[in-house]
């Protein structure tokens, strides 16, 4: 199986579509996710540990078919993450029901400068149910 090439979405094109149930949102900053806040409804796999994480971010992910990555600006360790997750797909010869691979251009910086809705859970695993604009 190749791996899969990962294309881009943009933060409205995100917004339209995170609340379906087949999307999940993969947040590989590091400590920034503590004080910047995030997307809600966003799972956390910092990237300094993301190659050993796979396993439990395929687990976390199960039944959604689409992953959106992003880091602060989704220059570099969203993109490496996400192809690192297509590669780890190739070579374990189970796709785990994944289908899109995708990395959210301008990422979190991006999401928030432009007003979309961040939350500021402590969850790794954020509800999303407390989501409001920023003041």
């Amino acid at each position: 199986m190749a791996a899969r090439s990962i294309t881009y979405i943009t933060g409205s094109q995100l917004l339209s579509l995170k609340r379906l149930p087949n999307i999940a949102i993969v947040d590989v900053r590091d400590d920034e996710r503590s004080y910047d806040g995030h997307i809600a409804g966003s799972l956390h796999f910092a990237s300094d540990t993301f190659r050993d994480k796979i396993p439990s971010l395929i687990q976390a992910a199960n039944g959604k078919d689409t992953l959106v990555f992003h880091c602060a600006l989704s220059q570099v360790r969203g993109p490496k993450c996400a192809r690192r997750l297509a590669e780890y797909l190739a070579e374990s010869k189970d796709d785990a029901g994944i289908k899109n691979i995708m990395v959210l251009e301008r990422g979190f910086n991006g999401w928030e400068a432009s007003g979309r809705p961040v939350c500021r859970c402590t969850e790794v695993f954020c509800k999303g149910h407390t989501e409001q604009a920023q003041q």
